[in-house]
């Protein structure tokens, strides 16, 4: 029989990044519902940072999670994704910036933040303030959030599971496209000869 999950905080977990951008890094990154954490220049073609600013943004090392508190209908509280990025980058100190420590499988928390679990604390605890496109939360209570824990060989079975998963859908949707795109190449040859 499988030990029984534990509920555990965020906090207990993981610790928010408190390191500024004083060793002058220049690449700013973003956090998107859609596409995970990516650099601002290929996400908006053009660098929106304030230069002016960057001394106050939040480093972001590879592994470290980040929490965007813009709301979309991909994200209804914000995102959370992890830096896979292997690189360090700045962020606005809009996001909330965290690394976990290894009690727990990164990968697992990923997926884990892929789901809505999370959702029904972050809509009792926090309120989407002033700006209705953005969710307010302290970080005192955001580090309160419950997490779901199997142990952690479990956690690193079901990471792997999800993980080919989502490899198995790539893999379709690519075929899908794939197929698509054959089969308007032949309509289109088959219109054009018909004229």
């Amino acid at each position: 029989m499988a030990p029984a999950w534990e509920q555990r905080k965020l906090g207990e977990l993981a610790s928010k990044r408190i390191e500024k951008n004083t060793n002058g890094i220049k690449e700013t990154f973003t956090n998107s519902a859609e596409h995970g954490v990516v650099s601002q220049l290929d996400y908006f073609d053009h660098d929106i940072t304030n230069d002016a600013n960057i001394g106050n943004y939040s480093v972001v090392h590879p592994d470290d999670f980040i929490y965007n508190p813009r709301i979309s209908a991909v994200a209804p509280c914000g995102p959370i994704n992890r830096n896979k990025l292997d690189r360090n980058g700045v962020m606005s100190p809009l996001y909330t910036v965290f690394s976990v420590d290894d009690t727990i499988d990164k990968l697992y928390l990923e997926h884990y933040f892929k789901t809505s679990r999370w959702h029904q604390f972050m809509f009792l605890e926090g309120n989407s303030g002033a700006r209705s496109d953005r969710f307010s939360i302290s970080d005192s209570i955001f580090f309160e959030m419950p997490i779901q824990c199997p142990v952690l060989e479990e956690q690193e079975l079901i990471a792997s599971f999800f993980g080919r998963l989502d490899s198995l859908i790539t893999l379709h949707q690519r075929k899908y496209c794939g197929v698509a795109s054959w089969m308007l190449g032949v309509a289109l040859v088959r219109l054009s000869s018909e004229k």
